[in-house]
């Protein structure tokens, strides 16, 4: 299950488990819209992949019986962020965001 991380890993912007904004690589790196589209250029600084829409975690369980949604599967409270420095995400994403996804 995901974590539903709480911000943005590069500006801090905080994403609540219901955000639209919220951009996710295939190991759950997390980050705004805006900072994948305007300075990551679609490329995730740790492993290179590239970034969808976050799914929105229902809040309520809507099948009886089952322990479904974020009342039985909160979303994280841990803050992360990104180890790379400005310049090296840049340069990583320079160096790989024209080869199409699936040849990264």
């Amino acid at each position: 299950m995901l974590e539903l991380r709480p911000n943005c890993e590069l500006c801090d912007r905080d994403l609540p488990p219901d955000s639209a904004e919220a951009r996710i690589c295939s190991y759950e790196c997390t980050y705004c819209a805006d900072c994948v589209e305007t300075i990551l250029h679609n490329v995730c600084p740790a492993c290179g992949g590239t970034f969808v829409p976050r799914p929105i975690r229902p809040r309520h369980a809507w099948r009886a019986g089952k322990m479904l949604g974020l009342r039985y599967h909160p979303a994280s409270t841990t803050r992360r962020h990104s180890p790379f420095s400005a310049e090296e995400i840049a340069d990583h994403s320079a160096r790989i965001r024209d080869l199409p996804p699936d040849q990264r």
